[in-house]
């Protein structure tokens, strides 16, 4: 048997048993330590070694961790419709020469107001037609797929930045929509209030592009990799292909006004392990290197 397999058994062993003395107990740390509704929280197992084995779940959902500062981190993305309060974790550490170690508790998510916009748009923009419902339809379930894929390699470095060159922030995360009198999924991302033509660019030093063309307009899609996933909506043009590595900085196309849009922004979302968060805690994030 491998040494991988043996680490997958080991774990599997200490998250059934569910104990730990205090010589093998692992050491976590939260950031920040209550993460809100929509915010990006990072989990810190220190004293681990690089090759280790480490891995974590909240409330069962798995978590992805990656060598960090003397130890692994994962990122946890808190999904604006999450309910708040206790929610439980659990980590298992296994490392060559040492007893494997584990650890669990519990953190708490803190509530977070959104405000409720109301929008009135052409009935077409609303309602759709069948062939444009059968389209949404499978559109739905390919980005579904999407984004329940997640891989261990982290690509991406150092800090997120902006994806366009504006020194506002973006607005209306989490907005409850009223459109046309009729309630909508909340609003799960930022738009940047800019006029046609400025290039979107990548936020993180490297990536793979998935690229789609959905009702939202054309949309670029790229993905840092550890459960991070990027979102480019209402783009006049793309410039990058799918599977291409993104660099940070570099153009993905050009906003513009397409899909079902008003007027000319920049609608920027983020997930992390499918969970819809908030894009401005991401360009916040703590963790660097």
């Amino acid at each position: 048997m491998t040494r991988a397999a043996l680490g997958v058994v080991a774990l599997g062993l200490l998250f059934f048993s569910g104990t730990s003395t205090a010589a093998d107990k692992a050491t976590v740390t939260w950031h920040p330590s209550r993460p809100r509704l929509g915010d990006v929280a990072w989990v810190h197992v220190t004293d681990v070694i690089e090759t280790a084995t480490v891995e974590g779940s909240v409330d069962g959902r798995p978590l992805t961790f990656f060598p960090y500062a003397g130890g692994h981190a994962a990122l946890f993305g808190v999904d604006l419709e999450v309910k708040p309060g206790t929610h439980t974790w659990r980590v298992g550490v296994v490392e060559a020469g040492r007893e494997p170690r584990s650890a669990k508790g519990s953190v708490k998510i803190a509530r977070r107001d959104f405000h409720v916009q109301r929008l009135t748009l052409p009935p077409g923009m609303v309602d759709l037609d069948p062939e444009t419902e059968r389209r949404a339809v499978a559109e739905g379930k390919q980005l579904a797929t999407l984004y329940r894929t997640i891989s261990p390699e982290r690509l991406w470095r150092g800090k997120f930045t902006t994806p366009v060159g504006t020194t506002a922030a973006g607005t209306g995360f989490g907005a409850r929509r009223i459109i046309n009198g009729q309630p909508r999924s909340p609003h799960a991302g930022i738009d940047y209030a800019v006029p046609r033509g400025p290039r979107g660019r990548g936020q993180c030093r490297d990536g793979r592009s998935r690229r789609r063309v959905l009702l939202p307009g054309p949309a670029d899609r790229p993905r840092p990799r550890s459960g991070s996933l990027h979102l480019y909506f209402h783009l006049d043009t793309t410039a990058i292909a799918e599977g291409e590595r993104v660099e940070r900085g570099q153009t993905l196309g050009t906003v513009g006004a397409t899909g079902r849009a008003t007027g000319p922004h920049l609608h920027f979302g983020a997930q992390v392990a499918g969970a819809r968060v908030d894009p401005s805690t991401l360009l916040g994030l703590s963790l660097r290197d």
